[in-house]
């Protein structure tokens, strides 16, 4: 069926974002291998995004964006690096334009926005957002950070956790507590900028995929933040991050459904190439019935994200959608970077094919931005039960 999401304006915007990673990421040098190697992207990519218009792109122009409003932007940045096979470089960027930048545009004072969106638009301020701490996982209510207010400052202390971008960040979106005996109420968002004494890396976790992801630890010292770093209210954090997190796991969906896309297309390659018993690979009967499975399931989950995608702009997309697109669509990833990497063989276990790659960097999916069980428990819950 004929994909009708995009106008030439995506799609112009998708060719030039390809051509970007073709010259800046994957090269003929091995520099995504090599960023793989060393668990970390180099900063400089993210102000060369910048530079090309590939960050920020729902910043106002005044500040250096594109005033673009409009999800199907970053939706291109996301399938193009997976279908480039460099989904660590499409999560950091992602990270930063659909998870991290809403809360600058929604809750920035102007002051604020004056500060900091020139520098996110251009990429010369990378973003992260810290909300999980150890042992707490999806049970944010139960942060134990702590956000004193104390003569104009907040003094920040605790830790955490698997934090996307965390080594990198010049601006880090923290969640704590400033007033520890609420729950939910007690939440407040404050940004921490690289150098604030206090503010410290613990360590870049070794990850069984994503590795040229820098995902971080980080540890809060009495680290003194000015109470102009403040986002929004005190004590609004909690609401401020469900109102973001229907766009954050449609975007990690959106990513999923065009990670199973690019396997689909490495495994026709491979399977057409490959021969068995004097026939190609693709000519059996289990390889074409499992193909054409996963060819079908691809496409009915890329018809939905596409309606999401469009129900976002409108600004109708609910939870229980996004819930729904979040959990299906990562574990359908899953099945088919799985079934895939089956008929590759023994070679489908190897590092040196994307496949492999893909398969390692796909677990992780159906347990960031919500655990797959807690969307089935919002879905759940919608029903009345």
């Amino acid at each position: 069926m004929r994909r009708e999401l995009y106008e030439h304006v995506h799609e112009d915007f998708a060719e030039s974002f390809r051509t970007f990673l073709a010259r800046e990421v994957v090269g003929d040098e091995g520099r995504y291998g090599q960023w793989e190697r060393e668990g970390i992207v180099p900063r400089e990519l993210y102000a060369l995004a910048g530079g090309g218009g590939f960050l920020g792109m729902a910043v106002p122009e005044r500040y250096g964006g594109a005033g673009a409003e409009d999800f199907r932007f970053n939706l291109v940045i996301g399938e193009e690096c997976q279908l480039a096979g460099v989904g660590g470089v499409g999560l950091g960027l992602t990270l930063h334009n659909d998870i991290c930048l809403p809360y600058f545009l929604r809750y920035c004072t102007d002051e604020q926005r004056e500060r900091w969106l020139p520098g996110v638009a251009a990429g010369t301020l990378i973003t992260a957002l810290a909300m999980t701490e150890p042992g707490i996982g999806s049970d944010l209510a139960s942060m134990t950070t702590r956000a004193i207010a104390e003569d104009g400052y907040f003094v920040v202390s605790g830790t955490k956790t698997f934090i996307t971008n965390g080594i990198n960040a010049d601006l880090v979106v923290v969640a704590a507590k400033t007033d520890p005996s609420e729950r939910h109420r007690g939440i407040s968002l404050l940004v921490l900028e690289r150098g604030m004494p206090g503010f410290e890396r613990s360590r870049k976790l070794e990850k069984i995929g994503q590795h040229a992801q820098d995902t971080a630890e980080l540890s809060f010292d009495e680290v003194r933040v000015p109470a102009a770093n403040l986002l929004g209210e005190a004590g609004e954090g909690f609401r401020y991050l469900v109102s973001n997190l229907a766009q954050e796991r449609l975007s990690i969906a959106a990513s999923a459904v065009a990670a199973a896309e690019a396997a689909l297309a490495w495994t026709l390659d491979y399977v057409r190439e490959r021969s068995a018993f004097g026939q190609p690979i693709g000519s059996f009967q289990n390889s074409r019935f499992t193909l054409a499975e996963i060819r079908t399931e691809v496409e009915i989950a890329r018809t939905f994200i596409d309606r999401c995608v469009l129900s976002l702009n409108a600004r109708e997309l609910t939870a229980e959608d996004a819930a729904m697109a979040k959990w299906w669509c990562t574990d359908l990833q899953g099945r088919v970077v799985d079934r895939c990497l089956q008929l590759h063989g023994g070679y489908g276990y190897m590092v040196e094919y994307p496949i492999a790659r893909a398969f390692a960097d796909a677990r992780v999916t159906r347990i960031y931005g919500g655990a797959n069980e807690i969307m089935k428990e919002i879905i759940g819950r919608s029903l009345g039960l």
